[in-house]
């Protein structure tokens, strides 16, 4: 019976000490929830627009965050796209 404990208490250390080291390895890279796989092929109106990321995987694009926390993927070497992101750095500056 005590080597029976034994076990499941071993078990048990090893499990925490299992999810406490990856848990620390996971957290201290960074990792994107969102990636722009489809690209929209409108023109959006830079009046919604928020915030932008950049990501070069697995396009080279640009996702728009909207007012409302949507996020759009377009294209990043059109040239309205260059323009609203000039736009929102302006209005980010400003603050």
């Amino acid at each position: 019976m005590k080597l029976h404990t034994a076990a499941i208490l071993l078990l048990f250390w090893l499990g925490i000490f299992t999810v406490h080291t990856v848990k620390g390895s996971v957290s201290s890279q960074s990792i994107r929830k969102y990636s722009c796989v489809t690209l929209s092929p409108r023109q959006l109106n830079v009046r919604n627009l928020v915030s932008y990321e950049k990501q070069q995987i697995p396009t080279d694009a640009i996702m728009f965050i909207t007012a409302k926390g949507i996020r759009i993927c377009v294209r990043a070497n059109q040239q309205w796209v260059q323009t609203a992101i000039k736009k929102i750095d302006e209005r980010r500056a400003a603050r």
